[in-house]
């Protein structure tokens, strides 16, 4: 019996999008990709492959297989070309800062670390070749060779029509990035730190490197003869540029789900276990990654061969689909909504935190627009509560005074003298704008629905822990304390951030609600009960929802524009913006029963 929902768990841990109309596309294994390149080869006497890296690919295995397979006359790694890490770092620095988390957004060009008289004898080397291939591989690997007669990337032959260039773009989703810092295998692009703490590496990628790689992604997506999946070691899968921007553009025109990520942590819970059916044998799950594009992944299934894409590629190829012209216009190739899981069951209170102001994410950090939130709660025992603003009469000074005393061992912060506590139940909603002081209580099961910019977390108590590698959280009381809306106290929250409800329309057996956000954010949220078909409309801006109540439902196209797309309890979806029309009604076991989705959107 599932102690937190009766019935068996039919959370889907991996979605998918089959793929039509590109048959033989798609490859498996280095075998059969080599196989590929090799037919691409035909009697030209000279081919450039280039193997353009996204850092945190394992560039060792790329270059054996590429290889073995292909016997190159010369191999060329970026990293040769580019500065040495101690003259990159010192590069950076400003945007590295002393800070274990928060650094500053860095908005260099890749072609910037690489040396010019370095870049210009490679580029000699490979025109002096005339007979065989040539591999250039590594992160940058394409700046060395779009300069080069023999390697254009425009038109793929040369002007004597005696050589080719084939350009392969290696990716890999975030997520997996993150696990290889954390285990230890690697460190960051252009840095001897491998050893080095795994939240200083995240913030060397978040900062720096992902920054720089995703500008040079933009440009090479349409461009690139194949996309290679490397997320799995020694299993890689390859399509080519058509197969891969069919298989984008028919997630775009369609509900989706994206590849959910979990995460132990120290103050997590056990419902996701259950709920979502993960590994029994692990501590708890604190974290769902349930719809955040610049961190999860989506498979794409081209027959039998399920390709592992960053679902952010869909963002950079597809922006104004997705997002809608309204969201694209004021967020560019960022999806602006996040949807997460946080699970204090039998767990523990998360941090005491604050979010910036915008003012002050955009001056200290470079970010455009900060990190507002909610609390959904999914589920909730007897106890659980959220902590929501400040009491009344209380002494700022004095507060920070007693979260620094806290930090350094001499008291047990006094939450009780300055913090509310609400009691919170199953289907309550928080609103969060920044600058308020929140956190989960334990025993909750919440659905997170923010802004994007996930990072900029400012704790302010960590209720005297340490993490599960033994060091201490990271506080940062000297920021939180500038962007701590003192106004934010028990009569102002109680009638601004808790359950604003208003029923908007209601139909034959649904009805609508507004549940917030706050006149501050910039989302929107309705929820629908239903125990019918319900009618829904995009109005040309993307939807994230979550099926919060009911074992499953079903979202359909009016018009027969794509196939029923079932969800289950507690899956996050999204519509894109050029979907339109659709609706949604209990399906399967919850048909004739009342179901409840939770729907996000950006306020235009």
């Amino acid at each position: 019996m599932n102690r937190y929902r009766v019935g068996k768990s039919n959370y889907d841990k991996e979605p998918f999008v089959r793929v039509e109309g590109v048959e033989g596309q798609a490859w498996q294994g280095y075998p059969s990709i080599i196989r590929e390149i090799r037919s691409r080869l035909g009697r030209k006497r000279k081919t450039v492959v280039t193997v353009e890296c996204y850092p945190g690919v394992r560039e060792a295995e790329i270059r054996r297989a590429f290889e073995e397979g292909l016997q190159p006359v010369l191999t060329i790694h970026a990293d040769e070309v580019s500065y040495p890490p101690e003259q990159v770092t010192r590069m950076i620095e400003r945007n590295l800062t002393e800070d274990r988390v928060f650094g500053l957004m860095s908005h260099a060009s890749l072609e910037e670390f690489f040396d010019v008289s370095k870049l210009r004898d490679c580029q000699k080397k490979i025109a002096e070749i005339e007979n065989g291939i040539i591999l250039v591989y590594g992160v940058g690997a394409s700046i060395i060779t779009q300069g080069n007669p023999g390697a254009n990337h425009s038109s793929g032959n040369n002007a004597n029509g005696n050589s080719e260039h084939i350009l392969i773009y290696a990716d890999l989703a975030r997520w997996e990035i993150q696990k290889r810092y954390e285990s230890g295998e690697m460190g960051n692009w252009k840095a001897d730190n491998r050893e080095e703490d795994p939240l200083r590496k995240y913030k060397r990628g978040y900062f720096f490197e992902w920054r720089v790689a995703d500008r040079l992604k933009k440009e090479l997506l349409p461009k690139m003869d194949y996309l290679l999946d490397t997320n799995l070691g020694d299993h890689p899968k390859m399509i080519t540029r058509e197969a891969f921007r069919e298989g984008l553009k028919q997630t775009v025109a369609r509900p989706f789900r994206v590849v959910p990520y979990f995460k132990p942590g120290v103050w997590g819970g056990q419902w996701m276990k259950e709920v979502c059916d993960l590994d029994r044998s692990e501590r708890n799950f604190a974290w769902a990654f349930d719809c955040v594009p610049e961190e999860n992944s989506l498979y794409l299934l081209y027959g039998g061969i399920r390709v592992e894409v960053p679902s952010v590629d869909l963002v950079y190829s597809y922006p104004v689909e997705l997002l809608g012209d309204p969201v694209h216009a004021r967020f560019g190739t960022e999806f602006p909504i996040r949807f997460d899981f946080l699970d204090t069951m039998d767990g523990q209170n998360l941090s005491l935190q604050v979010h910036p102001l915008t003012e002050y994410i955009q001056e200290q950090f470079g970010m455009h627009y900060t990190q507002d939130e909610s609390y959904y709660l999914l589920d909730a025992e007897e106890d659980a509560v959220v902590y929501l603003g400040l009491k009344e009469g209380i002494d700022p000074e004095e507060m920070v005074s007693d979260l620094k005393r806290a930090q350094d061992g001499e008291i047990e912060f006094p939450d009780e003298k300055y913090v509310n506590r609400f009691p919170a139940k199953k289907h309550d909603h928080f609103l969060i704008p920044a600058g308020t002081v929140h956190c989960s209580g334990k025993n909750s099961m919440v659905l997170e629905i923010s802004a994007t910019p996930y990072i900029f977390t400012f704790k302010l108590w960590d209720w005297g822990r340490v993490d599960l590698d033994g060091k201490p959280r990271p506080v940062h009381i000297e920021h939180g304390e500038k962007v701590i809306q003192w106004n934010r106290t028990t009569p102002w929250v109680e009638k601004n951030l808790i359950n604003r409800v208003e029923e908007v329309a209601r139909g034959d057996g649904w009805r609508e609600e507004r549940t917030g956000l706050h006149e501050r954010e910039f989302i929107e949220t309705r929820r629908h009960w239903f125990s019918k078909k319900v009618p829904h409309h995009t109005g040309g801006i993307v939807n994230v929802l979550n099926l919060v109540e009911g074992e499953e439902a079903v979202v359909e196209s009016p018009s027969g524009a794509f196939e029923p797309f079932v969800v289950h309890y507690a899956e996050t979806f999204i519509v894109p913006a050029a979907v339109g029309e659709y609706t949604i009604r209990p399906h399967g076991p919850s048909e004739g029963k009342e179901c409840v989705t939770i729907k996000a959107y950006v306020r235009t």
